[in-house]
C-alpha cells in the first residue's frame, strides 16, 4: 500500500507566496516520476509541474517563472515553491507518483486547497 499526502496549502493574498509538501510512503523501492497538477472550479484538472528522480522538470505553461518543483529522494517527497501568486491560482493542488514499472502516475493524494485573495 503506498500512500500519498500533500500539505501546506491555505489563503494568501495576490503577490505572496506559499510552499507545497508532499510526502510518498508505504511499499515501493523507488519513484520515478513525481508531480504537482491543480484543478479549479469548473476547469479540468492541469499539469503544474513535475520532476523525474533525476531531477529533470518541466512546468505548465501558466506558472512558468513563478514556481519551483523540487524533490528530495531520500525523503520520497516533492514540493513546489509557489511565489507572486495570483488569483488564478487558486485551486485544489494534487501530488501524483509514478511508480516503477510502468510510466503514468500510479498514486494520487487528496488534494491541498490554495486560495489567492485579489
Amino acid at each position: 500500500q503506498v500512500q500519498v499526502v500533500e500539505s501546506g496549502g491555505g489563503l494568501v493574498q495576490a503577490g505572496g507566496s506559499l510552499r507545497l509538501s508532499c510526502a510518498a510512503s508505504g511499499s515501493f523501492l523507488r519513484i520515478n516520476t513525481m508531480g504537482w497538477y491543480r484543478q479549479a472550479p469548473g476547469k479540468q484538472r492541469e499539469l503544474v509541474a513535475d520532476i523525474t528522480r533525476g531531477g529533470n522538470t518541466n512546468y505548465g505553461d501558466s506558472v512558468k517563472g513563478r514556481f519551483t518543483i523540487s524533490r528530495d529522494n531520500a525523503k520520497n517527497t516533492v514540493y513546489l515553491q509557489m511565489n507572486s501568486l495570483k488569483p488564478e491560482d487558486t485551486a485544489v493542488y494534487y501530488c501524483a507518483a509514478d511508480l516503477p514499472p510502468l510510466p503514468g502516475y500510479d498514486y494520487w493524494g487528496q488534494g491541498t486547497q490554495v486560495t489567492v485573495s485579489s
